[in-house]
């Protein structure tokens, strides 16, 4: 284990719905967050199109130092086209100014951009169809840190099991830093989890202000 703890290891009118049959799969390059929102927004890559209200593409600074990743958007992200502002954003809100980092000077995204029927979680086939719009994500802003938010971000991106056991970890791989916490959702409906997700919000602020 290495400093601070690092383990090593290995908007717009939404497009017409479109009927199941009508599911198109395209891989694309983009060189500006503007045009992955762009393609989001018209995106027809799995079923989930069928039945979201909005597509939910990542929000906040291009510049920025750290981006949060979560599951997928919810019923108030999929109303207003937007990440984490329901329950589980204000959670991350309270958690976020308690480590004194603002909210717009973070971007925040989801592995998926639709929200799944239900709330289920998604599948692999929705979460493989989304990726390279999460991956272009980091690509272009180019952060000090990603920080995963909840198991289905953790096992999308670096293919691990238990957020909860491994929660407040660094993990470095390819080149890059992942730091591990809780999805705020949790804190919802374990109002406890609210001081874990504070805790670990002030770690991964003084491993990012370390790093500048």
């Amino acid at each position: 284990m290495a400093a601070h703890g690092v383990d090593r290891i290995g908007t717009s009118s939404p497009p017409p719905r479109r009927a199941p049959g009508h599911i198109r799969r395209c891989t694309m390059t983009f060189t500006s967050i503007r045009q992955i929102r762009n393609a989001v927004s018209s995106c027809t890559d799995c079923q989930l199109c069928v039945h979201r209200t909005n597509p939910v593409a990542g929000k906040g600074s291009p510049g920025a130092d750290i981006i949060l990743v979560g599951e997928a958007p919810g019923r108030n992200e999929d109303r207003l086209g937007e990440p984490f502002v329901g329950e589980a954003g204000k959670k991350l809100s309270i958690a976020l100014q308690h480590a004194n980092i603002s909210r717009g000077s973070v971007y925040i995204t989801n592995v998926v951009k639709c929200r799944p029927p239900g709330n289920r979680m998604p599948t692999p086939e929705e979460i493989g169809a989304c990726r390279q719009y999460l991956d272009f994500e980091i690509r272009l802003i180019r952060p000090k840190i990603v920080c995963i938010m909840g198991n289905t971000a953790y096992g999308s991106l670096l293919g691990g099991g238990s957020i909860t056991k491994d929660r407040g970890k660094i993990i470095q791989r390819d080149g890059r830093r992942y730091f591990l916490t809780i999805h705020p959702a949790a804190a919802i409906y374990r109002p406890s989890l609210l001081d874990a997700l504070k805790e670990d919000m002030a770690k991964l602020a003084s491993v990012v202000g370390d790093a500048r």
